[in-house]
């Protein structure tokens, strides 16, 4: 067992510990003799003093939190329950993808040119065997996003592959569509 450096060679731990209580002990007392020499009005502002620092403590450290969590809460719940019925609905739309039959080819190359027709002449489509490849020029963010949706329910593709920059007219470059089935 080594010893502390400032103690004594022939200190052992029960020795420190004593001196520690002694040494406490000592400084309670110092304490007590000054607030008894205190006049009655500064023990009370002292005092006072004392009490409201011990409450804005209680304050910030064990009731703010808890009200800050009280208040909050309502708005939270409601989020993560919009959250969920957006999960929800997603969810019940794949499993309704996946039940749907596969569309002939033929007919999901009819679908998307149909799809097409929209952009007039700000989108072009490509086949490469059964992927189709759409180059984009300039639309907007709801505009592609509606059209995968129609997309994927005409003719049961999805976009495997983007390349798409955002300028100042919309969106730009390219997809690549493959047929639902493949992973």
């Amino acid at each position: 067992m080594s010893r502390p450096a400032s103690a004594p060679a022939g200190t052992t731990r029960s020795d420190d510990r004593r001196l520690g209580t002694a040494s406490w002990i000592t400084a309670r007392e110092t304490l007590r003799a000054r607030w008894t020499a205190l006049a009655a009005r500064e023990r009370a502002g002292l005092s006072a003093a004392a009490w409201l620092v011990g409450v804005l403590l209680l304050w910030s450290v064990a009731i703010q939190p808890a009200w800050r969590t009280l208040r909050e809460a309502p708005a939270r719940i409601d989020q993560q329950g919009t959250q969920l019925q957006r999960l929800n609905r997603l969810a019940a739309e794949a499993t309704e993808l996946r039940a749907i039959a596969p569309v002939p080819s033929a007919q999901a190359n009819a679908a998307l040119q149909g799809t097409m027709t929209r952009f007039a002449g700000r989108a072009s489509l490509q086949w490469q065997g059964e992927l189709a490849t759409v180059a984009v020029n300039g639309l907007s963010g709801d505009e592609l996003r509606d059209w995968l949706a129609e997309v994927r329910s005409a003719s049961r593709m999805r976009a495997t592959q983007l390349q798409l920059t955002r300028g100042a007219q919309g969106y730009s470059g390219t997809l690549v569509l493959s047929p639902g089935g493949q992973r």
